[in-house]
């Protein structure tokens, strides 16, 4: 009993494990085999369609292509028969017109307007004899020609007089040079040709094929008696719009069970309309549909069953595998805090690198904007010097202009002391005249002396001249006292000159050196600036160098924060991965145990027995 139980207790297991695998591929075998035949019968009704189509344009190409040299064969005559009267000339036309006929034709006739009854003819090409009392004139197929105006004209079917079967005229009425009505050219077609031509096509096993008028009769019927006298639309099952069904285009119809198709012969009055059973389609469609379904059915009892072999081996390799998972899930814990605690410190130092440079950002801006302001002073003190050194040029000018002037000056004052010294020889001439006039005079008073009253005057005029020449002489005393003066006066000009020439000359030796000094400042001030706006640059770059590092140092702060919070992360999943490999592990066991207990179950049944 025993046995019986723990047989019970795996039975039920190996079944709910054969379903809990069977069950989905079942399901997606119904699912894939209505799939299936949804999309066949979606391409089914398209091939039906295209099918349909396909047939029922050959078969009116075929039969279109039949009575297109008969249609031909008429209108030649026509145009040939409008200019014979005669009945001999229309009888050789008419033959040589037949003999291009095929096995659709029965007979190539003519009949004039005039009666037979009144000296009129009906002329064919198999020479056949009208009856008494036949008049071609009074015929359905001679009235409507005549009344069509040169068109093609249909009858309704009726008995070939030559053979017996049924049969329809195609006739067309001639006419002479003035459009006078001179008769009526026809052909009977045999409908029994038609309806081999018909039976040929071969679109389903249970197809009907029929030739209709436009009102829906029977032109061709495998009963006969139903041509001209049943209706299609009475005898077929279509449930289509009927009123549109003839309209002259092509159509296909497809309801639950069967097909329809309908056609247009030609100019004809007449339709080809087909219908069948749908099934005549679908049979090999459903035998392909349950052959694939039975596959799938097959396909999915042959994967159950593997599947149930190699879950049952996996659930043995599941514990070892869970055992497996748990330790490295516990190392993987391990591993996480650890490197939780590592990214903390990590994090922790990384803060203080970024506070120190922000000190360091700060400090660098700082001394970035001291030599900035250095710089700028720099810049105005050379400025200044520029400016001083160009006050010192033009100083430098000016006294050389002094000095320069100052030498002119002494030039001129030696020139005009040689001037001075030739004042002293006009001088002692001056002197010397006066001498001598001195001489005429005291001479000329002598002689004044000497004379009568009458020299008294000339007396008068001796003193005046030694008196002039008296006052010359004093005058030129003095202007040699002046001369010497002025002599004097010059020589001290000279030398006060000549010491101030040197002065202004040492003025100049000593602006040169202001100069040169100047001129040193000046380009030590210039090398200065150019080396305070360098420092001014090159702490802008630390500084920019700086705050990179600085932004790069916060990514990575950033990038440590998250890396700690991925390890938190992680070390929750481990927690987690670790939980589920026990639960594995647990699960694997007690399916184990549940094993082990059967086995032991058994045993201890077998022991009894």
């Amino acid at each position: 009993m025993a046995n019986n139980q723990s047989g019970m207790h795996s039975n039920k297991k190996s079944r709910k494990l054969f379903w809990g695998m069977f069950a989905p591929l079942l399901f997606i075998t119904i699912a894939a085999g209505a799939f299936f035949y949804y999309v066949t019968n979606q391409l089914l009704k398209s091939y039906m369609n295209n099918q349909l189509k396909f047939s029922v344009e050959k078969l009116r190409s075929s039969i279109v292509e039949s009575m297109e040299p008969i249609i031909l064969n008429i209108d030649n005559f026509v145009s040939f028969a409008a200019d014979y009267n005669d009945e001999k000339p229309l009888q050789q036309l008419l033959n040589v017109f037949s003999d291009k006929l095929d096995e659709y034709v029965s007979m190539l006739y003519y009949a004039p307007v005039t009666k037979i009854s009144d000296g009129g003819h009906f002329i064919n090409n198999i020479g056949w004899q009208a009856p008494e009392g036949f008049e071609p004139c009074e015929r359905f197929w001679f009235k409507e020609a005549a009344n069509n105006q040169g068109k093609s004209t249909y009858s309704t079917p009726y008995i070939d007089a030559n053979t017996g079967d049924l049969c329809v005229s195609i006739s067309q009425a001639v006419y002479d040079s003035s459009k006078k009505l001179k008769g009526v050219i026809g052909s009977d077609i045999l409908l029994n040709s038609l309806v081999s031509e018909i039976n040929e096509i071969q679109i389903s096993n249970n197809a009907k094929l029929n030739i209709i008028t436009t009102d829906g009769f029977f032109l061709t019927n495998e009963d006969s008696s139903k041509v001209m006298s049943a209706n299609w639309f009475d005898e077929t099952s279509y449930s289509g719009d009927k009123t549109q069904w003839l309209n002259g285009e092509t159509k296909t119809y497809l309801d639950s069970t069967h097909y329809y198709a309908v056609c247009k012969i030609g100019k004809a009055p007449w339709f080809i309309v087909v219908e069948g059973p749908v099934k005549d389609f679908r049979s090999r469609l459903s035998n392909i549909t349950v052959g694939f379904e039975l596959m799938l059915i097959v396909f999915s009892i042959v994967v159950s069953i593997f599947n149930i072999n190699t879950t049952k081996k996996l659930r043995k390799a599941e514990q070892g595998l869970a055992e497996q998972l748990f330790e490295d899930a516990q190392s993987l814990v391990v591993s996480a805090k650890e490197n939780a605690a590592t990214a903390q410190d990590q994090s922790a130092a990384v803060k203080e690198i970024v506070a120190t440079m922000e000190d360091n950002t700060a400090l660098s801006e700082d001394i970035s904007q001291r030599i900035k302001d250095v710089s700028e002073v720099a810049v105005k003190t050379n400025t200044t010097v520029f400016e001083g050194v160009s006050f010192i040029e033009a100083n430098m000018k000016q006294l050389e202009e002094i000095a320069a002037t100052n030498i002119s000056t002494i030039e001129g004052i030696k020139t005009l002391g040689e001037k001075i010294e030739n004042i002293w020889g006009i001088v002692s001439i001056i002197n010397s005249v006066a001498d001598q006039a001195k001489i005429i005079a005291f001479n000329a008073e002598l002689e004044a002396n000497n004379t009568n009253s009458s020299g008294k005057n000339f007396h008068i005029v001796a003193n005046e001249i030694r008196r002039l020449a008296d006052g010359i002489i004093e005058s030129t005393k003095e202007i040699k006292n002046k001369i010497t003066e002025i002599q004097e006066s010059s020589d001290d000009l000279i030398l006060t000159s000549e010491n101030g020439t040197d002065k202004i000359q040492s003025g100049v030796e000593n602006a040169k050196n202001l100069e040169t000094r100047f001129e040193s400042i000046r380009n030590a001030s210039e090398i200065t600036a150019e080396s305070a706006q360098k420092i001014t640059t090159t702490i802008q770059q630390q500084t920019a160098a700086s705050e990179q590092i600085l932004v790069t140092l916060k990514q990575i702060a950033s990038g440590v924060s998250n890396f700690t919070m991925a390890t938190d992360y992680i070390s929750k999943a481990a927690e987690n991965l670790k939980l589920v490999a026990t639960e594995l592990s647990d699960s694997t066991q007690s399916d184990d145990d549940d094993q082990d207990a059967d086995d032991d179950y058994t045993d201890s049944d077998d022991e009894e027995e």
